[in-house]
């Protein structure tokens, strides 16, 4: 907010505090405003003068903050893409699925209690490996392995291991999911993720989306309105109640402000990026009847993504699936 006042006046800014070479990237990201305007510099102390290197630490932070200060700046043009036609959003999403057979990603999933057996199983029959692992104490060995990271707030398990898991995959550059489930739904999920019951902004999720970035923030149309501050939807649980009067409006909205793609699940789907809106129908009615549908639908973007996310690493991946990695930190 503070950022936003300063657009336009020429006015320099920048953050100091408990800033290192682990989190600078996340505080550069995390500061931009919808329309681009970042950040100048930071102030670094602790880090470098409390370093037995100095040099090397000194080193790191230029090298990130140099890579951070390349990314082009500015509001993404709405213009649709040429590249997302129908035909050619089918053909890369079939070629993405021989990506999963491939590259054989890791899927770590800290997610719904109630749907643990039924994603472990939607993940191998994907293609990839699943792993349910909570605890915190092994986050950051787990951040080495190859593929995609879920954080689902559903059954609201293990908060530590969730707020070092994203960081520990922000590190490493590999992809995050968060998916939301119910956020919108009690006071008590608020307060769990670490936000105030009268500070409204993020509604409470201001603990883990402040921690680390997300790729992805997969939700359905009462989770994402909660998260965008809107009052036309309504939960009850952690089911959505009716659908938003403009749905790509909102999407590109929070894309925007959250810097990563968004994408609504419901009888008509949305994904954004703060640009293009995609929109497919192909839902069924049936899918609202089945426990965890939504939950392991979050299981198959995480699966897609950590693929995704390997493959541009390898220089593999078409430029349709380029924006996956877009959006990862690293």
């Amino acid at each position: 907010e503070m950022l936003e006042v300063l657009e336009g006046t020429g006015v320099k800014s920048v953050a100091i505090g408990v800033i290192k070479s682990t989190n600078v990237l996340r505080v550069l990201h995390g500061t931009q405003t919808p329309s681009g305007h970042a950040l100048d510099g930071v102030a670094v102390v602790s880090d470098i003068v409390a370093s037995t290197e100095p040099f090397g630490a000194a080193q790191r932070l230029s090298t990130t903050i140099r890579a951070w200060a390349a990314l082009p700046r500015g509001r993404t043009s709405f213009s649709p893409s040429s590249a997302y036609t129908s035909g050619k959003v089918i053909e890369a999403a079939a070629a993405l699925v021989a990506t999963v057979r491939r590259t054989k990603p890791l899927a770590h999933q800290i997610t719904n209690n109630v749907v643990k057996t039924q994603s472990a199983n939607v993940t191998l029959a994907l293609g990839a490996s699943p792993i349910m692992a909570e605890g915190a104490v092994e986050q950051a060995e787990l951040a080495h392995a190859r593929g995609g990271l879920l954080v689902n707030f559903g059954t609201l398990g293990d908060l530590p291991g969730m707020l070092e898991a994203g960081a520990h995959a922000n590190l490493r550059g590999k992809p995050v999911v968060f998916d939301p489930v119910g956020v919108g739904a009690t006071a008590f999920r608020r307060k769990t993720a670490g936000g105030e019951a009268d500070h409204m902004y993020r509604l409470g999720m201001l603990k883990l989306l402040d921690r680390w970035q997300p790729t992805v923030i997969k939700g359905n149309a009462a989770e994402i309105g909660a998260l965008a501050q809107l009052d036309e939807m309504q939960a009850q649980g952690v089911d959505s109640i009716g659908g938003f009067n403009d749905a790509a409006g909102v999407m590109r909205a929070l894309a925007q402000r959250e810097r990563c793609i968004v994408a609504l699940s419901g009888p008509v789907d949305y994904i954004s990026d703060g640009a293009t809106v995609l929109r497919l129908a192909n839902g069924h009615a049936l899918l609202a009847e089945i426990i965890g549908s939504g939950c392991i639908l979050g299981t198959a973007v995480a699966t897609f993504c950590g693929a995704a996310s390997i493959a541009a690493a390898r220089g593999q991946q078409s430029s349709m699936v380029r924006p996956v990695k877009l959006w990862c930190i690293s």
